[in-house]
């Protein structure tokens, strides 16, 4: 029996493999090929290559195709939100529309599921009612740790134009920082080498961010931030280097003694912005309770 998918907007342009493998069943990528070549997986009722981009219309016709998907591809169950989650997420939306929204994400949750935690904000997301009818896709992300404000689209189509956006740097973002220790200078830039690995080789990455100081005294000092390169941790590890680590920072830090204790990571996506088909988008994140808070507490002045 032949099953046949007919192809949305949302996978215009993906690769016949892809879409398999995100519609079908996530197997090797040898198994996919094979079953291309025996004509068992076709479009249009022709054969196509596995890099073949597929159209709207398209119909894929998979023969009776028994396939055992591998068991270590497998993604597990979406996490599902709890009443609680759903209750706070109406508040966290800036913007919603047709195509995307923009949140204010709040602290201590993932953008996306990993090994070490389940709960993350596109599956809370998945739940609420600003996505009836839609699927949340992920375009850009910010720490775990790190509040403030975060994209996320709502069809391919702005997932994938979103992504290249950001490759392009035409996306503009604005972080605010408090940080250990008193400048020599009110702004500058950072200019460095960041390094990570992957697997055992080490990666040497250059990083560029912008800063300004809003307000500083003997202790602390709060700051503007304007990333000008996406590398990982690169705000964090830049500050670090540069001996003024992110307050409440538990990864890129001094030693304990020069290290108060601090739950909270202080690193806040303020604002963003973006043109798209010539129409202009600005939006602005508040700053969490603990934040205001702490400003407020070490007499720090936000004078943005």
């Amino acid at each position: 029996m032949n099953k046949i998918y007919l192809i949305k907007e949302d996978y215009v342009n993906t690769r016949l493999d892809r879409w398999f493998k995100k519609n079908v069943s996530d197997v090797p990528q040898a198994l996919i090929e094979k079953n291309i070549r025996k004509g068992n997986i076709k479009v249009n009722n022709k054969k196509k290559i596995s890099s073949y981009k597929l159209e709207l219309g398209d119909e894929v016709i998979i023969k009776n195709l028994k396939i055992t998907p591998n068991l270590t591809k497998l993604k597990s169950e979406p996490y599902k939100a709890t009443k609680k989650e759903l209750l706070f997420s109406s508040d966290i939306f800036i913007e919603n529309n047709e195509n995307f929204v923009v949140i204010n994400k709040p602290a201590g949750i993932s953008v996306q599921s990993g090994t070490k935690s389940r709960r993350n904000i596109l599956d809370i997301l998945r739940d609420t009612k600003e996505f009836n009818g839609f699927s949340p896709y992920s375009v850009h992300r910010i720490d775990k740790e790190t509040t403030g404000i975060l994209i996320v689209a709502k069809n391919r189509k702005y997932a994938q134009l979103f992504t290249s956006l950001f490759r392009i740097r035409k996306i503009h973002k604005i972080y605010l920082g408090i940080v250990l220790g008193e400048f020599e200078k009110n702004q500058g830039t950072f200019n460095d080498d960041l390094f990570h690995f992957d697997n055992d080789r080490e990666i040497k990455t250059k990083a560029i961010t912008h800063f300004k100081i809003i307000d500083s005294n003997s202790r602390y000092s709060l700051i503007k931030l304007t990333p000008e390169t996406g590398r990982k941790h690169q705000l964090r590890k830049h500050l670090l280097l540069h001996g003024h680590p992110i307050l409440g920072d538990t990864k890129y830090r001094l030693s304990n003694k020069h290290f108060p204790k601090k739950s909270t990571l202080m690193l806040h996506a303020y604002k963003i912005n973006f043109s798209i088909s010539g129409i202009k988008y600005n939006f602005l994140a508040n700053p969490p309770l603990v934040f205001k808070n702490f400003l407020k507490e070490k007499y720090l002045k936000n004078s943005l």
